[in-house]
């Protein structure tokens, strides 16, 4: 979902500022609102530098492919919020993203604003969601495959939304722009035949190793409902 350069410049970057900082203050209200309900501040730092290091190593070692306007991605954002809570995966997709660019590809740096706010927003929506769909009695190892597939298009549609948005806003509704944008979108929406797959079976190994993830390195969601 990279933006490529020159999708979006000049004058026109001063927007990605601005919706960069929107998405820097939703993760922080995500990760406030994990240190309220369910963690500490050391068990946020741990697992903030679990995500920043699956979010790196998601962008860097799994595989991408430039298509139409963008590149796609495995990101794996519902699973990352399902594992760690909200506000450790916005963390780990911001930091990851920006490691990234600082030491891989400096040329996708002025695209960062771009990059994190498609990342962000999309993942603030889907914690919304998750918070209606999934009954406060279930843990999160007890999701079922239509809450995990609800999810993984919520976070992968606002994905290809936010791609289309930056790439309409910098070179408009021309022919050649549109098909672009269409492109990307039919090719990024096949991650969400794989994604909900890889939540169950994440999720599938968390219960049978509960020993080992029923601790303050994963969201307390995780193994033990609300209610």
């Amino acid at each position: 979902m990279h933006i490529e350069p020159g999708v979006v410049d000049g004058a026109k970057l001063a927007l990605s500022y601005a919706t960069a900082a929107l998405s820097f203050g939703l993760v922080g209200k995500m990760a406030s609102d994990n240190l309220r309900k369910d963690t500490s501040v050391v068990s946020l730092a741990g697992r903030s530098l679990v995500t920043t290091a699956l979010v790196f190593s998601f962008f860097e070692i799994l595989p991408h492919h430039p298509v139409g306007v963008s590149e796609v991605h495995l990101i794996l954002g519902s699973t990352l919020f399902l594992i760690f809570g909200a506000g450790a995966a916005s963390i780990g997709l911001a930091l990851g993203l920006l490691i990234q660019g600082v030491f891989f590809a400096p040329f996708d740096l002025p695209q960062y604003g771009m990059n994190v706010t498609t990342l962000i927003v999309p993942l603030f929506a889907l914690s919304k969601l998750a918070e209606r769909l999934i009954p406060a009695k279930t843990a999160y190892v007890d999701v079922g495959y239509k809450q995990a597939f609800l999810l993984s298009t919520t976070y992968q549609g606002g994905i290809v939304a936010w791609v289309a948005f930056w790439a309409l806003y910098g070179h408009g509704f021309e022919a050649g722009n549109l098909a672009s944008i269409t492109t990307f979108g039919a090719a990024y929406m096949t991650v969400v035949i794989v994604e909900p797959l890889v939540d169950l079976a994440v999720l599938a190994a968390a219960k049978s190793w509960r020993k080992a993830t029923d601790n303050g390195l994963f969201t307390a969601r995780l193994h033990h409902p609300l209610a």
